[in-house]
């Protein structure tokens, strides 16, 4: 009995000495300089957004009015483009032939014209002069005035047949870029078929739609902030268009933005969100915190607060919209509790911290 007894006493002062041990390692480690900051929580939120795509202020598809096959293509997409240079060119033989027709007419209705044209000033003297009656010199004003008018007939053909040849050689009609070719040399043109897109890289708008919630809220020549997603820059913009019915559209009500003249690498097609300031009023506080300061694993994302023993916790959250550079807390995060902006060291779960 006396040996176990020995043992347990050894035993217990082996874990006593353990635990002082464990206990001085841990209060031997340095606590973390950090640096906190308060919940931001809104009566409102600061903005509300909608999601817009980019295209050019400036910009067109052309076609044309004529059936033919294609000749000749002189561009290609991307190439810049002066106002009125050839763009394309499409069979016109059946044109031309129309043209020398015309021509044709034309000339012979000039002949008739000069030989009534005679006519009418020799019987007008003579009418004068009482040497043709009345009929004669009705007769004579009845030819030229036809003969006038068919003149005039033939003039408008030509000049319907050079609108045509418009449409068989497509020019640009301003200077731009290449932004799409939908036919190929050789194909078959029809009236109204897309044939090449151009369009002028200078000023760019956003197009996007909004729904009847947040339509009052949105005027024309309000400033807007546009964030351009796939290069992650923020252009300045103004609301120009304001669609007052929905009727047409499920719903929603067309909006567009004209964006600023910047130096970004912009294209169109671009996915944007534009924020527009929020006036309305909610019973509801939003919690908004720097989207710099969350902390993500996966698909998790979270925020380092102060315990009540100062140590670090990870807190995981739940997040809404975001509104600039900060983002809205859903779940996990109160107003006015603090949470970890920076740190002079590596945070984790526990590690001991002094607030600075």
């Amino acid at each position: 009995m006396k040996k176990y007894i020995t043992l347990l006493v050894l035993s217990f002062a082996l874990v006593s000495c353990g635990s002082d041990d464990k206990k001085e390692a841990v209060n031997n480690t340095p606590a973390i300089a950090v640096k906190v900051s308060s919940v931001n929580a809104e009566n409102n939120s600061p903005f509300f957004t909608a999601s817009g795509k980019i295209k050019a202020t400036n910009q067109i598809t052309l076609s044309t009015r004529s059936s033919g096959y294609v000749d000749k293509i002189y561009v290609k997409v991307g190439d810049k483009v002066a106002k009125g240079k050839l763009l394309l060119s499409i069979n016109n033989t059946d044109l031309q032939a129309k043209r020398a027709q015309v021509n044709a007419n034309i000339t012979q209705a000039q002949a008739a014209y000069h030989i009534a044209e005679k006519d009418y000033n020799r019987f007008k003297n003579l009418f004068a002069d009482n040497s043709a009656s009345q009929k004669e010199m009705d007769d004579m004003t009845a030819n030229f005035e036809m003969a006038k008018a068919r003149l005039e007939a033939a003039n408008q053909m030509k000049n319907e047949i050079n609108a045509q040849f418009k449409y068989v050689n497509i020019t640009a009609p301003f200077s731009g870029v290449i932004t799409s070719k939908f036919i190929e040399e050789g194909d078959l043109a029809n009236p109204g078929m897309p044939l090449i897109a151009v369009e002028a890289p200078s000023l760019f708008e956003v197009s996007l739609s909004v729904p009847e919630t947040d339509i009052s809220q949105i005027k024309s020549g309000m400033k807007v902030d546009v964030l351009v997603k796939s290069i992650h820059q923020t252009i300045k913009g103004e609301v120009t268009e304001v669609s007052t019915s929905a009727i047409n559209t499920g719903g929603q009500y067309l909006i567009k933005v004209t964006l600023e003249k910047t130096d970004a690498n912009i294209l169109s097609g671009m996915y944007t969100t534009v924020k527009f300031p929020n006036k309305r009023k909610s019973a509801t506080n939003y919690v908004l915190i720097p989207q710099e300061v969350i902390v993500k694993n996966g698909q998790l994302k979270g925020i380092y607060t102060v315990s009540s023993t100062n140590t670090a916790i990870l807190r995981w959250l739940r997040l809404g919209k975001t509104y600039g550079d900060q983002v809205e807390v859903l779940s996990g995060l109160n107003s006015e509790e603090q949470y970890i902006v920076s740190a002079e060291g590596k945070l984790y779960n526990g590690v001991k911290v002094s607030i600075k």
